[in-house]
């Protein structure tokens, strides 16, 4: 697992609810493609390649707009380590959710 990822997607829509039903449509496309992933209340973190990291944050934005959203601002952050593993998940969190 050289790369890690965190997406925050938000839909540019009027009603909260709406919001969430978008986002929560990202947020099972994530899911459903099998990595390792951290839902957080502002961001979506997901670790594997480096290449497939990349496709799905392009696929999420897809996804959003095949759900009726027709503008959204979207911040990646990225870890990537070439050569080598970056600092999982269950390192950087578990110990404060126990």
């Amino acid at each position: 697992m050289n790369a890690s990822v965190a997406i925050q997607v938000l839909p540019n829509v009027q009603d909260d609810e709406e919001v969430i039903r978008i986002v929560d449509e990202v947020i099972a496309y994530i899911k459903s493609t099998g990595l390792n992933c951290y839902v957080g209340p502002f961001e979506t973190t997901i670790e594997g390649d480096y290449d497939q990291l990349m496709d799905i944050v392009k696929e999420c934005q897809h996804v959003a707009e095949r759900a009726g959203c027709k503008a959204m601002n979207v911040y990646v952050k990225i870890s990537y380590k070439p050569e080598g593993d970056v600092l999982t998940i269950e390192k950087k969190v578990t110990k404060h959710h126990q």
